[in-house]
């Protein structure tokens, strides 16, 4: 179904994109590529969320003009929605942005792989879980790439850019003329579990959280001095209300399994947030509580 117009252009886009995922990266990621004109297949199996998602990137197309974080003088690109990916094979670009699991990523790209055209770029968008892993999947292991998209995306102006062992040029050449195309800096790295930011970042929410949970300090404490005394600009546990205490959890299980290092152990408190339903901004309640 078609839910948002797109004027016709003389010069069309370079890139139309499949999304899979309709959760809170998928629709920032789709929010970002439609606010640049790029046209944008979102696909999600829950009925509920894709229903929901049309409104969500609506709102988010509108706080992004707000703060000026879209071009003034590009008409939105076109959005559809589906509970399949039928559509794929009409794409320049998949982008997969399901939750953080090694299994269901796997599973989906498998399926996306075999339904594309051979040459379409691949994109797993994920915090924390090797590319090459994930490549053992894929039909064809150059195709794929990985990216870090930090949230919400349309305000974040630069991604981490992974490139697997057996990613390819063609397909570096292609992300990185996609993130030109939505005005994104990216900045490549090489394959690792958690590559750099989540493996420096998630670690010290972990200590922050264990921090609070000891009884140490409050979580407004904690943010108030990572802040003013060390510069980080909205505070660990924010952070972690905004990434997604569950995500949060899910990718420190990810490294914990790759690494071995205890650090990234989910503390007891993350594991009862989660537990409890509080997964931070989208559901409410986090550290903090959101209208």
């Amino acid at each position: 179904m078609t839910t948002t117009p797109h004027e016709e252009s003389q010069n069309p886009p370079a890139h139309a994109l499949t999304v899979l995922g309709a959760g809170v990266m998928g629709v920032g990621i789709t929010a970002l590529a439609l606010g640049h004109g790029l046209p944008v297949h979102l696909v999600d199996t829950d009925p509920d969320r894709l229903d929901r998602a049309p409104e969500k990137i609506g709102d988010e197309l509108r706080l992004a003009q707000l703060m000026s974080a879209l071009p003034p003088d590009i008409a939105p690109g076109e959005l559809t929605t589906a509970a399949t990916s039928d559509a794929a094979g009409r794409a320049t670009a998949v982008i997969e942005a399901i939750t953080e699991s090694a299994d269901l990523k796997a599973k989906v790209l498998a399926e996306i792989s075999a339904a594309v055209r051979p040459g379409t770029l691949l994109i797993t968008n994920t915090s924390s879980i090797p590319v090459d892993e994930l490549a053992d999947a894929v039909d064809r292991p150059a195709e794929l790439v990985g990216t870090h998209f930090m949230n919400p995306p349309y305000l974040i102006k630069t991604a981490e850019v992974v490139r697997g062992p057996r990613t390819g040029d063609a397909a570096m050449a292609a992300v990185t003329s996609l993130l030109a195309a939505v005005r994104r800096d990216g900045v490549v790295v090489k394959d690792a579990p958690g590559f750099v930011t989540s493996r420096v970042l998630h670690p010290m929410i972990n200590d922050a959280a264990r921090v609070v949970q000891e009884g140490t300090a409050t979580a407004e404490a904690v943010d108030a001095l990572m802040q003013g005394c060390l510069g980080h600009p909205t505070g660990p546990l924010r952070t972690a209300d905004l990434i997604g205490i569950d995500n949060l959890v899910d990718s420190l299980k990810v490294l914990y399994e790759r690494t071995g290092d205890d650090g990234c152990r989910p503390c007891d408190l993350l594991l009862k947030l989660v537990a409890e339903g509080r997964h931070g901004r989208k559901s409410g309640q986090g550290f903090y509580t959101y209208p």
